[in-house]
């Protein structure tokens, strides 16, 4: 009765860390992709909070250096080297964000729930792929929204790093048993 593949592509969804990028630059093509797949996640009312902010290999410098300016008493040396690593071996970097409702008709926690299934999408559209991606939440994100030049209403919600997987990477995380925290009513 369900479709068999879905399933197993859903089951397949990863996060892949930067650290486990090639290095290799992603056509834009591929990511516009991506952003078109996740652009189908379901939103209460259809207001579609999800908002994006996409750097690539040209611009994704800026997007660093801005990181280190505001964060310069807190990283420590060894914080800023894995951050310029991680961002050389990152081919584009989205950063996500969400429109909050004008009208405030939506609850901001459903709102937030449609951009995070925004971003299931796009690691679902990665599934069978050399393309990988991992969502980092750090806490300087919410001061991003100058830089990202985000209108009122909207805020930064993370980083969406993607790169290229040359490598298939095996990952056998054990799920819990779902079974123990459902209940039939």
């Amino acid at each position: 009765m369900l479709d068999k593949n879905v399933i197993q592509i859903i089951k397949s969804r990863k996060s892949t860390y930067p650290s486990q990028f090639s290095g290799k630059t992603l056509e834009d093509s591929i990511i516009s992709e991506l952003i078109d797949v996740s652009n189908h996640a379901p939103s209460h009312k259809m207001t579609q909070p999800w908002v994006y902010r996409v750097f690539t290999s040209k611009t994704k410098d800026k997007l660093l250096n801005h990181i280190l300016s505001i964060n310069s008493e807190k990283f420590r040396k060894h914080q800023v080297e894995k951050m310029k690593v991680k961002f050389q071996l990152t081919s584009h970097i989205i950063c996500i964000c969400m429109r909050r409702d004008k009208n405030k008709s939506v609850p901001e926690w459903e709102e937030l729930a449609a951009t995070s299934m925004a971003v299931q999408n796009l690691w679902i559209g990665m599934v069978n792929s050399k393309v990988g991606g991992y969502w980092s939440t750090p806490k300087y994100s919410k001061d991003l929204s100058s830089f990202l030049n985000l209108n009122e209403g909207e805020r930064c919600l993370g980083l969406f790093y993607l790169g290229y997987v040359e490598n298939e990477i095996s990952k056998n995380l054990l799920r819990k048993d779902i079974s123990l925290d459902t209940k039939w009513q």
